[in-house]
């Protein structure tokens, strides 16, 4: 979660022009600390040293002393505001293009040209530039992955964009910054770039349905119809829920309660038995579901991959 290790061209950007003001306002201290302990120095009281003569003005200092702050700001402001350009330029042709809903506490995310749907988890090609179009559902969100840099609002009725290229393959963290209600700080995401062709990988395999449930795993796709669970959630050919997040590769998933946990079958079971009590103010309610239920559930999700 640091910024100061950017993968992103926009990180880089960002990052190279905090280093400069950084310099450049140390270098100001330097000579303003440089010249108060010479004044200092130069001007303190000395048994004999006659009383200074009073000065109530001096053009030449005020012409100084407001020309050089003025200086001080366009000296900072040029290079602010050509990378505020240059983050906010128009995105490449070739960019790829995804959709990420905020809603309370999760994100949905959408690849409109690829016909893949998925939640907190966003992969993308390293090289390929890639522009997110960012919108909320409910209230304020921010959009923020220290390492790719920047961050963004997400407002309802507005769609505001991120647009950076990630040159490292890797598993980037990120979260909501902007207090979005109880469980805001629970609402967190992965960034993963991939290479061109594992990126191609993912998105067939993204593309394919889910493998038929047999044995355990049969039981836990009735208990899915049966339990409420078809109400909110989508699972390609079964269900068409969109209260929820899509779980129609639910298994291949890292993390489940946005990336809350681990996903794993004694967090999964957890998390369905009591939503609420694993992440407060979870608007997923409890099910009546019982220990044989829960389990066939368990089993089923784990493999939707």
């Amino acid at each position: 979660m640091s910024t100061f290790n950017p993968v992103a061209d926009l990180g880089w950007r960002i990052d190279t022009l905090f280093t400069n003001f950084i310099g450049w306002t140390l270098f100001i201290l330097v000579v303003v600390e440089a010249l108060l302990v010479w004044v200092i120095w130069s001007f303190r009281d000395r048994p004999g040293r006659e009383e200074p003569k009073p000065v109530h003005g001096h053009v030449g200092l005020e012409i100084g002393w407001t020309l050089i702050p003025v200086m001080i700001v366009t000296i900072i402001s040029v290079p602010t505001i050509a990378t505020i350009f240059r983050t906010q330029a128009t995105p490449a042709p070739n960019a790829l293009r995804i959709e990420v809903t905020g809603r309370q506490w999760w994100w949905e995310v959408r690849y409109p040209e690829l016909n893949v749907v998925t939640a907190n988890e966003i992969v993308v090609p390293v090289g390929r530039p890639v522009t997110l179009e960012l919108k909320s559902a409910d209230v304020i969100h921010s959009f923020w992955v220290p390492r790719v840099g920047g961050k963004r609002d997400l407002i309802g009725g507005k769609v505001n964009r991120l647009t950076f290229t990630v040159d490292t393959p890797g598993t980037y963290p990120g979260q909501c910054a902007e207090f979005c209600g109880l469980s805001h700080a629970n609402m967190r995401m992965l960034l993963v770039a991939e290479s061109p062709e594992a990126f191609d990988r993912w998105v067939q395999s993204k593309r394919e349905p889910s493998v038929p449930p047999t044995g355990v795993a049969e039981g836990g796709r009735a208990a899915f119809m049966a339990g409420g669970c078809v109400a909110c959630h989508a699972i390609r050919g079964l269900s068409s829920g969109v209260v929820g997040p899509d779980l129609t590769h639910f298994g291949s998933r890292q993390t489940i309660a946005a990336g809350l946990f681990a996903n794993t079958p004694e967090n999964l079971a957890a998390w369905i038995k009591d939503p609420p009590a694993m992440k407060p103010g979870a608007r997923m309610p409890k099910l009546p579901l019982g220990d044989e239920q829960l389990s066939a559930l368990v089993v089923y999700l784990g493999s939707l991959k």
